[in-house]
């Protein structure tokens, strides 16, 4: 699933093509990808809307769109979107799209069906359940010290839960521990200061570089305009199960944690 880093790349790479265009018509060919409103209501808010800006929250597209309404899209595990011309060949796997004022459309193509879209006009009510963004002003060491001895959670499947800290996923959750020295099972509440200011350093070390690479095209991630990303061929312990740890040179190993596959050196981490 697209994490932090390839949700603001896909961001960045939309806003040249669609900030200032206006939606003339939605299409869709999943039913299960519109969450609200329905397809008829959604087609008549839509129509009109000129993109005024597009931002992130977490791991979700939000396009603020003329007249109050809120745009926002999941990609999930395979959602890739795309600005193509009208008269581009058909795609099956193009679910939903959205018209524009310039013979152009916005294609949210998955593979999977996994992907969600809403239009709402508060924000709060698909977004309000989210944790801090940790690449934020606000998300200071005292924040994140205050979160985790407020919590008794094992240190990886914390760091993957929303509602904690929003957009990181399993790539920079590993990658956040190792740069940390922390290993995946410590307990939240078991960190002390200089431990928890290496895990802020860290969360925020790996997510700047995940952007900074344009994301991590390990799985089916692509950017807008099809290349991939570059974050995998930087990634310290994230599937580099039995290769030596950059570090001390020890086999990085593989568990499952939560139910997710979770990397770590056994030195360096333990």
């Amino acid at each position: 699933m697209p994490e932090l880093p390839e949700v603001e790349t896909v961001v960045r790479a939309l806003r040249q093509p669609l900030v200032g265009r206006t939606f003339t018509e939605v299409r869709n060919y999943w039913p299960r990808h519109i969450v609200t409103p329905s397809l008829a209501e959604m087609q008549e808010r839509v129509h009109g809307r000129t993109v005024l800006s597009i931002t992130r929250r977490a791991k979700y597209l939000v396009f603020n769109l003329s007249g109050g309404e809120t745009l926002i899209i999941h990609l999930k595990m395979s959602g890739h979107l795309a600005v193509v011309d009208s008269d581009t060949p058909p795609d099956k796997y193009a679910h939903t799209i959205f018209k524009l004022d310039n013979e152009q459309e916005l294609r949210f193509r998955d593979t999977r069906k996994f992907g969600r879209v809403y239009l709402v006009h508060d924000p709060s009510d698909i977004l309000g359940h989210l944790g801090p963004e940790p690449l934020s002003d606000s998300f200071t060491v005292a924040v994140l010290q205050e979160r985790l001895q407020g919590r008794k959670r094992v240190l990886k499947p914390l760091l993957l839960d929303q509602t904690f800290v929003a957009g990181i996923g399993n790539i920079y959750a590993d990658e956040a521990l190792y740069y940390a020295r922390l290993h995946p099972e410590r307990h939240s509440d078991s960190l002390s200061l200089t431990e928890i200011e290496a895990l802020h350093r860290a969360i925020q070390k790996v997510l700047q570089l995940g952007i900074e690479r344009e994301g991590a095209s390990i799985a089916m991630y692509v950017k807008p305009d099809g290349s991939k990303g570059d974050m995998q061929n930087a990634v310290a312990v994230f599937r580099r199960t039995g290769d030596p740890c950059y570090h001390c040179g020890t086999p990085i190993q593989r568990m499952k944690l939560g139910g997710r596959s979770t990397h770590f050196c056994p030195t360096c981490q333990s």
